[in-house]
């Protein structure tokens, strides 16, 4: 199986697995210890939790404090519904995990378009009164980077708090500036499922989703895993010593890979995206028989979150697509662990696939 699916989620990092293992540990040791108890054991497992906070940390602008969460969803909620602001505005390609809690918070909410490249205008109209804008970093679909810092400087003009999703950015490419609140995930940057983390700018106050324990300062209750938490600071500890390398590799990848779907068209900039993503389509492709045909390599049809729902992605749609030619579209998504070898015999399965429809 040739693995191309570097949006849905990445590999598990090998350096994170084993700076988890030690907290999976049974009644021989003490690794199973909950990290709010007082004892030994309990110190040392919360020692380790700060440890990977700081991990995590260095990823981020300075300035404010990691909230762990269960991942960028339950973040970006405590995000939007945790500001307590209530007329918002987010871009039209955001994730479902920003318009769907956006919408919930404010039914007018407020769409910030993209032009036929992907990108927000920077000095796109923000509605008078807007308490809070969201826009993602990089899409998880077209892999397009906004102009962030512009757009949440214009944020802060309006009085509105800026949010960011970086989920798709973090640990590839710089920390997005000038935000208030960045939600990041661990399964994006090669480390475990079932963690992500809330960034939030010091003076920023947020009211929790969740009650109880009062950890996280407060604004997450509930027992931390020093095991995922670990995961997570081991996999960002990554990111920062092999950036630079990840980002030749990566860029080395998306040359062949541009060459060996050239005559598929680019959905997105070709200039202003992570490389990590290509996102392409081409006429009278069945994007469904093509993924059962090639069945030995993982690839997408578009966002795996709304994979199988039969839908149009909104993302092509709001580049100006129409629905026949949205549904041609698939995503090829690749990193660190990528050879150019496997590259090669997925673009051959998907082109010998594309050719036998007679397209």
């Amino acid at each position: 199986m040739i693995y191309l699916d570097y949006q849905a989620t990445t590999p598990l990092a090998p350096e994170a697995r084993a700076a988890m293992l030690p907290w999976l540990a049974g009644p021989e040791a003490a690794g199973f210890a909950n990290p709010h108890s007082p004892h030994r054991s309990g110190r040392a497992a919360a020692a380790a939790i700060e440890v990977a906070r700081d991990q995590v940390a260095a990823l981020l602008p300075p300035g404010g404090r990691v909230v762990f969460t269960s991942g960028a969803t339950e973040a970006l909620n405590l995000a939007i519904l945790g500001s307590g602001r209530k007329r918002l505005a987010v871009s039209a390609i955001e994730h479902a995990a920003v318009l769907d809690t956006a919408r919930f918070a404010d039914p007018a909410c407020h769409l910030l378009p993209v032009g036929g490249d992907g990108l927000v205008d920077p000095a796109v109209p923000i509605p008078d009164g807007t308490g809070l804008v969201a826009v993602m970093q990089v899409n998880n679909e077209i892999g397009t980077i906004q102009p962030v810092a512009e757009l949440a400087e214009r944020a802060h003009a309006a009085g509105a708090l800026f949010l960011c999703d970086a989920v798709q950015g973090a640990g590839k490419i710089a920390a997005p500036a000038n935000a208030d609140l960045i939600a990041l995930s661990a399964h994006k940057l090669y480390g475990p499922k079932g963690i992500g983390a809330l960034w939030v700018r010091d003076g920023v106050a947020l009211q929790p989703l969740i009650h109880g324990g009062g950890q996280e300062g407060g604004l997450r209750s509930g027992t931390l895993s020093p095991a995922l938490c670990a995961g997570f600071g081991a996999a960002a500890a990554l990111c920062t010593s092999l950036g630079e390398s990840d980002r030749l590799h990566v860029e080395k990848l998306w040359e062949t890979a541009r060459a060996l779907f050239a005559d598929w068209a680019l959905n997105g900039s070709a200039d202003a995206r992570w490389q990590g993503n290509l996102n392409v389509r081409r006429d009278g492709v069945d994007v469904a028989r093509l993924l059962s045909d090639c069945r030995t390599v993982s690839f997408s049809a578009g966002s795996a979150c709304a994979s199988g729902s039969g839908r149009p992605s909104h993302v092509l749609r709001a580049l100006g697509l129409s629905d026949k030619q949205a549904k041609t579209a698939i995503r090829i998504g690749f990193g660190r662990y990528t050879t150019e070898d496997e590259l090669l015999g997925a673009a051959a399965a998907i082109n010998a696939a594309t050719l036998a429809q007679g397209v």
